[in-house]
């Protein structure tokens, strides 16, 4: 399973291999321990960052439980909702199988904002402080997570010629699927270099949070910080989602990506 991953302007060529190590006939990859990792580091920041926005750490820890099943449940929603045919209509019991993939990072931050919010109803906290908080949160998480989708050489963009612009084998074969979307009016050459847009995103984020971290202390009302994100990352990911081969879309027949709608109204 290991990927040849070039960067041809550059150069520059590195073997990736989506598993990090095995246990029997237990598999651990390379994204899950990307992923455990932002998570960890938001978590701490979390904790770090409690005692300046007035918040209790174990009502943070509450909503931080409430908040991770929430994110899980909605991102696989999300993604089976907005699926392509109907493989999740004649066999139900494939929604359980996220090993597979399959996970729509909307829908986890609005699953994540509605059952950590209703944790917050439950321990009669203030909800805004909270989600200003989570906001810094996710922006730690998404920067990190958007590194596993290049150990699996996923979630790229189309053609470039730009110097970062990267190619394997996995990009090949999945520029040769019949599951691509790509912009109207433009065409895809799978032996050419792609976009990384994993790598957009992740450094659209880390900006993101270096922003708001200088920002945080003139923050105007509760619930600040949370909008900028809103703001801050529905911009960059509406723009970076027009550049992917693999969105989800609402109206196949005129390119209507799901993401983008749901970006351009965070907004």
């Amino acid at each position: 399973m290991t990927h040849q991953v070039q960067f041809p302007n550059l150069g520059i060529s590195v073997e990736v291999n989506p598993i990090a190590f095995q246990v029997g006939n237990f598999t651990i990859y390379w994204y899950g321990i990307i992923i455990g990792i932002g998570f960890l580091l938001a978590v701490l920041y979390g904790f770090s960052s409690c005692k300046k926005m007035n918040i209790n750490k174990d009502h943070l820890l509450d909503a931080i439980i409430a908040g991770l099943l929430g994110g899980i449940i909605g991102a696989r929603l999300y993604y089976v909702i907005f699926y392509p045919g109907d493989k999740y209509i004649t066999n139900p019991m494939e929604i359980f199988n996220i090993k597979e993939g399959g996970l729509g990072i909307y829908g986890g931050i609005i699953g994540a904002f509605l059952f950590g919010g209703l944790a917050c109803k439950w321990r009669k906290v203030p909800m805004l402080p909270m989600f200003d908080l989570a906001a810094m949160g996710f922006l730690i998480g998404q920067g990190c997570g958007r590194w596993g989708n290049f150990f699996n050489q996923e979630a790229f963009g189309c053609n470039t010629t730009l110097p970062w612009g990267m190619y394997s084998q996995a990009t090949h074969d999945y520029l040769t699927s019949s599951v691509v979307t790509v912009p109207k009016g433009v065409t895809i050459d799978p032996n050419l270099p792609v976009h990384p847009t994993f790598l957009y995103e992740s450094i659209w984020c880390f900006v993101g949070l270096f922003l708001l971290v200088r920002y945080l202390k003139k923050r105007r009302f509760a619930g600040d910080i949370a909008l900028r994100y809103l703001i801050w990352y529905g911009a960059g990911r509406f723009w970076i989602e027009a550049l992917r081969t693999d969105s989800l879309l609402l109206v196949p027949s005129i390119g209507l990506r799901v993401a983008q709608l749901v970006a351009g109204i965070a907004v």
